[in-house]
């Protein structure tokens, strides 16, 4: 849930402003330590509901060796806990009003067909976190009766939603620290019992931090997990190893729209290494549930430049998200109380996807936090319709040229660090740099060269 001027500057001012604030992140100390199959992961986030027409677990399973083929690691599942019903939204109401926090929503199946798809997922070599809703839970939760003071109240002693358009779901009340241990043993019960590998936790700065310091410290007593928050707070990578990269999704929004342009791409990437550790992981996405339903889908905001912001979000600093159905150029707003099913088809996304996840693997230029290399702008490469960058890793780089304008762009390369020969990823040719380079982009395209 979530409700330059010109920047043409010498080489040298670019090369100070990076170091500076990449030196300011690196002072920004974790505590965490991610587990080692994260470091060139993508992630996926998987919409039981509307995924088959059964909306089940099982009829979810067919699915997993398309996702492997695609490049996937990390299957991120939408709640799958059983839902309120109590002041409940719609028909089938919101996967975020969690009734019982070790029950399993019997729409989508059992405690044993739940294991099932975890077993398949990890035999697949593919990972898997759940979302948790740790804010808030549905009216009927039977907390409500056995501990009513793990709620917050107002003057009249009554529960409260934590937003007022949440009003199938109430608040929970973190001055009590028998709430605490209540939820960190529902989290560990998943961890424990089914083998899950983590938690993308909704509203998390709406939660303490100190509370979510506690509770990856005895999850990780357990195993080793992965923990995504849905916040952008850098101090949440106390206990987080990724949060949302919101800020280049309403970027990619605005450049579509016209509000803003690819100069400020730059300003971006320099506002990431400033505000961030140096080892945190950043999800970058173009849509999600929320996007989807609420703010349209990639075609209504991002227009004719979906397809080269997909490869944007895919080779900058970050690990990449890719929504139900989006690899198939879902092209609808997927209702969030009721079934609406996905119409799967083939998609030109799915094989551009497939080439960049698969190259993310076994370039080191493109992994994840520091296992991966630094975003380089290109200064030549630069203007307010075209953004051009290196990331160089223990001798792994890619290049990436991307115009996200309506009209033909010419562009020079001038950089003396991306000389050599590469492979053009989407075109398989040979192409080589040599320090003063000329391109072609078409309206709305893209090129990304990579070496080994």
């Amino acid at each position: 849930m979530r409700t330059k001027s010109r920047l043409f500057f010498s080489a040298i001012i670019l090369s100070f402003l990076f170091a500076n604030s990449c030196s300011t992140a690196n002072n920004k100390a974790e505590k965490i330590t991610r587990p080692e199959w994260s470091k060139n992961a993508s992630i996926y986030e998987v919409n039981i509901r509307q995924y088959t027409p059964e909306g089940t677990f099982k009829a979810f399973e067919k699915h997993l060796p398309r996702l492997k083929e695609m490049g996937i690691d990390i299957l991120w599942l939408m709640p799958i806990h059983p839902i309120g019903e109590k002041n409940r939204k719609g028909t089938l109401g919101s996967y975020y009003s969690v009734k019982d926090y070790k029950g399993v929503n019997p729409s989508f199946g059992t405690h044993e067909d739940f294991r099932n798809l975890v077993d398949k997922i990890h035999d697949m070599g593919m990972y898997v976190i759940i979302d948790w809703v740790a804010n808030h839970t549905a009216w009927d939760h039977p907390w409500t009766e056995s501990n009513p003071e793990f709620y917050t109240k107002d003057e009249s002693d009554k529960f409260i939603s934590p937003v007022d358009d949440w009003f199938d779901v109430i608040d929970l009340n973190y001055d009590n620290k028998e709430l605490w241990t209540e939820m960190i043993d529902a989290l560990k019960f998943w961890v424990d019992d089914y083998n899950i590998d983590g938690y993308r936790c909704d509203v998390a700065a709406m939660v303490p931090t100190e509370f979510w310091e506690e509770a990856r410290t005895e999850l990780d007593k357990v195993k080793p997990v992965f923990m995504l928050a849905e916040a952008h707070e850098p101090d949440l990578h106390k206990a987080f190893d990724m949060t949302y990269g919101w800020q280049l999704k309403d970027l990619m929004n605005d450049i579509a729209a016209g509000k803003k342009n690819a100069l400020d791409i730059v300003k971006f990437v320099e506002a990431e290494k400033e505000e961030y550790p140096s080892d945190a992981y950043r999800m970058l996405f173009s849509t999600n549930h929320d996007e989807n339903t609420w703010n349209g889908t990639v075609f209504e905001r991002l227009g004719d430049a979906a397809e080269v912001f997909a490869v944007l979000f895919s080779t900058l600093e970050g690990m990449p998200l890719v929504y139900s159905g989006q690899e198939a150029g879902l092209d609808k707003r997927l209702d969030f109380f009721e079934k609406d099913l996905i119409e799967w088809k083939d998609h030109k996304f799915y094989e551009i996807f497939t080439k960049l996840f698969k190259l993310k693997k076994e370039n080191e230029a493109l992994w994840n936090g520091n296992f991966g290399g630094e975003v380089m702008p290109i200064e030549s490469g630069i203007s307010e319709s075209v953004f051009s960058f290196y990331r160089t890793k223990n001798n792994h780089t890619i290049i990436a040229v991307l115009n996200f304008s309506n009209q033909k762009q010419n562009v020079e390369l001038k950089n003396s660090y991306i000389n050599g020969t590469y492979i053009s990823l989407f075109e398989n040719d040979e192409q080589i740099f040599n320090g003063d380079d000329k391109l072609t982009l078409e309206p709305f395209s893209y090129k990304v060269y990579f070496k080994k």
